[in-house]
């Protein structure tokens, strides 16, 4: 038994690197893409040597952590580079939110996408239940207006 599982590891590592391949496509980060790169070279260690188990954990941790430190930055940069292209963030611009305590120019949190996030008001005072608008995202702050205001 123990034979057939080290000459059929292969299969294994096959399998994980096609999980972490299709869960790749939830997170779109190319960071589970390298992981599976990983365990794909580890399943091609297992299918020309497939007694060495120490080898292919190995290469498979070499072969990622190469591929997460050198193409996938590189892979980042480009697809930002790319023309229409807008983070997650940048699209929080405009968004519509409710303040769920009062921001001031200095604190405060509003709830804008079903995510709360600490805020801060773009000018003077909000009270707690106004609607709001995200103006820009500074960092982890996002700097909002009442919705019922013309921009100041």
């Amino acid at each position: 038994m123990m034979q057939w599982v080290a000459e059929h590891l292969w299969a294994a590592w096959l399998i994980l690197a096609t999980l972490l391949a299709v869960a790749e496509m939830l997170t779109l980060d190319f960071t589970l893409l390298m992981l599976a790169a990983g365990a794909l070279a580890g399943g091609l260690v297992a299918l020309a040597v497939p007694g060495m188990l120490w080898l292919q954990i190995v290469v498979a941790v070499v072969v990622a952590v190469s591929m997460l430190g050198l193409l996938r930055p590189t892979l980042l940069r480009k697809i930002r580079a790319l023309p229409g292209y807008r983070s997650s963030v940048d699209k929080m611009v405009g968004s519509p939110g409710v303040a769920l305590t009062e921001i001031t120019a200095n604190a405060g949190e509003v709830k804008v996408a079903g995510e709360v996030w600490s805020a801060h008001a773009l000018e003077g005072s909000i009270d707690a239940g106004t609607e709001v608008e995200v103006y820009r995202i500074d960092g982890a702050i996002a700097i909002v207006y009442p919705r019922h205001l013309a921009l100041p």
